[in-house]
């Protein structure tokens, strides 16, 4: 056996960065991403700083009132439950917490306190919007094709809140809010590229083609 030829011999080492580069990059494949010929969409923008700034008032909103004022907003959905409560309230957290009550059970086990004060959403719908506003974000810089391949990851993206729901629903198990937390982001994820999506189908309809090539043959 040559000693010097196994010394001169490079040590193989598994490189964590390029597994996670090959990993992104069968996803890529999988799921047709491209970045975006021009640097981002405006529309898409738009609508990810509306969810950006809305779950940024949802957490802001606790410290905003005296702590220890919001104790427990227990309730159920489509039903006011707590008008008492949010009537000594100032804008614009009056109108988070209506929302709030109007839109969410708003259990408090099942909802995070901060500064003493339940947030105005439990922690599954605050986890909603805050993957809303994450895959909104993400789509404003990157396009995907939609196809098959991505209303199969959709739809299993929506199967873990799914089951998690229903199951607590019936009472099989009583779910924790870590799990509430990524189920809901999982789910407003995908949700979010979903948005991102139609608007690029309907921009790519023939309508708003004949209106581009109008615009620039115009200009």
């Amino acid at each position: 056996m040559n000693k010097t030829a196994d010394k001169k011999r490079p040590l193989l080492k598994n490189n964590p960065n390029k597994k996670q580069k090959q990993g992104f990059s069968f996803i890529k494949k999988m799921l047709v991403i491209k970045r975006r010929e021009s640097k981002f969409s405006k529309v898409i923008l738009v609508l990810f700083l509306f969810f950006a700034c809305w779950v940024f008032l949802q957490v802001a909103a606790p410290f905003a009132l005296p702590t220890g004022s919001v104790q427990d907003l227990s309730g159920v959905v489509a039903y006011s439950d707590n008008d008492q409560i949010i009537s000594t309230m100032n804008f614009p957290w009056n109108v988070i917490y209506t929302l709030g009550d109007r839109l969410c059970h708003q259990q408090a086990e099942r909802s995070f306190f901060l500064n003493g004060n339940q947030m105005p959403f439990c922690v599954r719908c605050t986890a909603i919007w805050l993957g809303f506003a994450i895959g909104l974000g993400f789509m404003v810089f990157f396009s995907l094709e939609l196809n098959e391949k991505f209303l199969f990851v959709l739809l299993i993206s929506l199967v873990p809140i799914g089951i998690d729901g229903v199951g607590q629903l019936f009472g099989l198990w009583e779910s924790t809010n870590i799990i509430r937390m990524i189920t809901g982001i999982l789910a407003g994820f995908v949700c979010g590229i979903a948005i991102g999506i139609i608007r690029d189908e309907v921009i790519s309809t023939q309508f708003f083609a004949n209106v581009n090539i109008f615009h620039k043959n115009k200009s």
